[in-house]
């Protein structure tokens, strides 16, 4: 069994696959190197072979993760690196090592599912987009402010926002406008994001009419699956790319 990381700046996304099969037999999403490990040992019948892994935190933190795995599991562990080109995509950045790590796989992934032109959507802290162009040439992206990070501005720098999860999940059952603070900041947030995609999808358009591929993903990539009836939802995208990054060998 192989063990798959995708260490971002909130969470930690794991899931075990079979050497033989991409399909995940079980995963999840935790929120410390200790979670993880409980959700691990909870596995039925696990034995992990080795792992791979994608990290967007610190070389300190990452390595503390990477020496607990080891410790626990004894296994060889393969990291994802920065390239100018991948699996046919060229980085598009001036800088190619600063493109986030987990943005870069998911590029990758996105351009080896399609074979052509794509739109990559990524909606978790940050709202990402990324666009490559048929002949797999990255032509860089936008960065915004996800959900979390708008949602979390409002409330610490406006003293009278105040409410709690479950007034904020009530609040998104429709986008009237808002007649209470959780519903006016929840549904503005999400019509920011929602502009947003909706101005990337017509950038995407200027460039090759309807001749691409959107692909969605991220945790709050459910907030915009209606207004994008025809982008395919890919919450393991970031592994897709991962897998081309880190082949078994």
């Amino acid at each position: 069994m192989i063990l798959e990381l995708d260490c971002g700046n909130s969470f930690i996304k794991w899931r075990v696959i079979h050497e033989d099969a991409p399909s995940a037999v079980v995963g999840g999403i935790v929120d410390c190197d200790e979670a993880l490990l409980r959700a691990l040992h909870q596995v039925p019948g696990l034995r992990l072979a080795r792992c791979r892994l994608v990290s967007v935190r610190s070389n300190e933190e990452t390595a503390q993760l990477v020496a607990v795995l080891v410790k626990a599991f004894s296994i060889d562990v393969m990291y994802a690196a920065p390239a100018r080109l991948m699996a046919g995509v060229t980085n598009g950045y001036d800088e190619y090592e600063l493109l986030g790590l987990d943005r870069w796989l998911a590029i990758v992934g996105a351009y080896h599912l399609a074979g052509g032109a794509c739109l990559v959507l990524d909606l978790g802290t940050a709202i990402t987009s990324d666009f490559v162009a048929p002949d797999g040439q990255h032509l860089g992206g936008f960065i915004c402010p996800g959900m979390p990070l708008m949602r979390n501005q409002l409330r610490t720098h406006t003293r009278r926002i105040r409410y709690d999860d479950a007034a904020a999940e009530r609040a998104l059952i429709n986008f009237a406008p808002g007649r209470s603070t959780a519903e006016a900041v929840e549904r503005g947030c999400s019509l920011m994001a929602r502009g947003f995609v909706l101005t990337q999808l017509s950038m995407a358009r200027d460039h090759w009419k309807d001749d691409f591929t959107v692909f969605v993903t991220g945790g709050d990539a459910d907030l915009i699956g209606g207004i994008l009836p025809d982008a395919r939802m890919m919450p393991d995208l970031v592994f897709v790319g991962l897998a081309l990054a880190c082949p078994l060998p």
